[in-house]
């Protein structure tokens, strides 16, 4: 009796799954649209922002308030099931029950051991719909900075981890984010940026890094290189965008807070140079980095073409990438 009993709850637990899986609801509309127009702006502005781009899956787990969504990965873990193919979309979709905070938003590899976006819906991550938009791709920009060949042994040259295996530290790093004289420096160096002198910047760089131990600088970098570049991804996929009068489609031009590509590139541009303006260090602390490695990008683009190439070749190296070769090729 035991025995068949036990038997009973064996099989009643094996079909826990499948009910589960049967019973996953379909993609949340709004959600459908944005990913689906995140998808097509990549596809359409994508090479022509960073060469190379295309070539790296745009792997995408969109989190829900009790169910993930799988999109674009080569090689799904099996806890996932296929909802089909989504006509929006043109892919399939698979899901599973939530795993991940609803707020989510980093890129890591997060599904079957594949460099995954992982990001919550516009609402959780309180971003207006096209803005959702632009931070993807800002996200699948780290997945190519991911595949770089040497990326994770270039980052444990680093030697800035400290005994910690679970990458928090890129967070956490106790950069001197509370000395007056660092965050005097780096306000000057936003100053700097802003204001596009080359001399100025090579001044405002040499002064702030002179600052800073030979590991303060090496993080400093690094977020710069990482962090910053994709902020600038951001801004560069939108007033591509917006030249190019690259229409939404039907059904994001719907949504309810709806904004078009020359909008949100006009705002991006104030943001920027109110970021890079008032920059208090000890108040932002890591984020700082993203406006100056931002405006850092913006000044390579507009003078030195061959950057990109540049950028790939030596890592981690964006400021003295600006400073020390100057702006022409």
């Amino acid at each position: 009796m035991k025995l068949r009993f036990a038997l009973a709850v064996c099989c009643v637990m094996a079909a826990v799954p499948c009910l589960a899986h049967a019973q996953l609801p379909a993609m949340p509309e709004d959600d459908r649209v944005r990913l689906a127009e995140a998808m097509r702006l990549s596809e359409r502005v994508g090479e022509r922002v960073w060469p190379g781009w295309r070539s790296v899956p745009m792997a995408v787990l969109l989190v829900g308030d009790s169910v993930e969504y799988l999109v674009g990965h080569p090689a799904p873990s099996p806890d996932f099931t296929s909802l089909g193919r989504d006509p929006v979309l043109g892919t399939d979709v698979l899901a599973r029950r939530r795993v991940f905070a609803p707020a989510m938003l980093a890129t890591f590899p997060a599904v079957g051991g594949i460099s995954t976006i992982v990001v919550g819906g516009a609402r959780a991550t309180r971003k207006r719909s096209a803005e959702w938009v632009a931070t993807l791709l800002h996200e699948h920009f780290h997945q190519m900075q991911y595949a770089q060949p040497g990326y994770y042994a270039g980052v444990a040259g680093l030697d800035l981890a400290r005994g910690d295996t679970t990458g928090m530290w890129m967070l956490d790093y106790a950069f001197p984010y509370d000395s007056m004289r660092v965050a005097t420096a780096t306000a000057r160096l936003g100053a700097a940026l802003d204001s596009g002198s080359s001399p100025e910047v090579a001044t405002a760089w040499r002064e702030l890094t002179a600052l800073l131990g030979p590991a303060d600088r090496r993080y400093l970098e690094f977020q710069l290189w990482q962090e910053g570049v994709a902020r600038w991804v951001e801004y560069a996929a939108t007033r591509m965008a917006a030249r190019d009068g690259l229409p939404p489609s039907a059904a994001f031009r719907a949504l309810p807070d709806f904004e078009n590509y020359d909008a949100l590139a006009q705002r991006q541009r104030r943001a920027l140079h109110e970021e890079l303006l008032h920059m208090p260090l000890a108040e932002r602390r890591r984020v700082a980095f993203y406006p100056l490695g931002a405006a850092m990008a913006t000044l390579l683009d507009a003078r030195s073409p061959g950057w990109k190439r540049r950028y790939e070749a030596v890592p981690f190296r964006i400021g003295s990438l600006l400073v020390d070769t100057g702006h022409d090729d």
